[in-house]
């Protein structure tokens, strides 16, 4: 079984040693495998190259498709494995697109990795294999709220929220365009018993003015509420760039 991932280039896998930019772990050095495709369709997506190819409908404010062979590849996952221990890394995160939708190949991949600490970004919509899960320390849940354009069923099924709100490696990280989504947060919160300390709010935003103007209303509601406030670093310091 192949992995399907993401490119940096036509025919590079977008894998990549770097920092990480966002939530608990920002400023750790970690690699990053970035995996094709997603089940959900944020308007906003700063990675929609990864799944919004050529023939597909779901919306995006840049309105833009992308052709699939110059945007996906296909590796073993050995190969994958091997390409992400080149990069001598002791921390891996991976990434997508919705990673958990390729659980079982990079279970695969992960049996050569044994090593590693393992964290995962995923939209909390896709319960992990039980092969899967038990190589990862950090799961990086982002639910997407409404201002993302996508239906409530798909994107917050309570089933999965709660799922992710009794695992202790779960945190919850979640994009910020208004005040009134920091409302949002809280109400889902209330709801499935997520404790503030492991909400991180993060600004919408792939620049750093749009990033710094946002902080500064965020900031004093993360103060607030107690919740805390995640920064997109590498947008600072790479810009909105693949590979970073």
């Amino acid at each position: 079984m192949s992995l399907i991932l993401a490119t940096q280039a036509p025919g590079e896998a977008e894998i990549f040693a770097s920092i990480q930019g966002e939530g608990p772990s920002t400023g750790k050095p970690v690699a990053f495998v970035r995996l094709s495709r997603c089940n959900l369709a944020c308007v906003w997506c700063d990675t929609a190259y990864s799944w919004r190819f050529e023939g597909d409908n779901r919306l995006h404010r840049a309105d833009e498709t992308f052709d699939r062979k110059a945007n996906q590849i296909a590796l073993s996952p050995e190969d994958t494995a091997r390409r992400i221990a080149g990069l001598g890394q002791n921390r891996l995160v991976i990434t997508g697109g919705e990673p958990l939708l390729q659980a079982g190949a990079l279970a695969d991949m992960l049996e050569h990795l044994p090593d590693m600490a393992v964290e995962v970004e995923t939209n909390g919509t896709v319960d992990p294999t039980a092969r899967f899960d038990i190589h990862v320390v950090q799961y990086n849940v982002s639910p997407k709220l409404a201002h993302s354009g996508n239906p409530t069923e798909l994107a917050l099924p309570e089933k999965m929220l709660d799922r992710w709100a009794t695992d202790p490696r779960a945190v919850f990280k979640f994009v910020i365009a208004a005040p009134g989504d920091v409302d949002e947060v809280g109400a889902l919160a209330r709801k499935h018993a997520i404790l503030p300390h492991r909400i991180w709010l993060m600004p919408e935003g792939t620049d750093s003015e749009t990033l710094r103007g946002r902080e500064k209303w965020l900031s004093p509601l993360c103060v607030e509420r107690g919740y805390n406030l995640s920064d997109r670093l590498h947008i600072h310091l790479f810009g909105d760039a693949r590979g970073t």
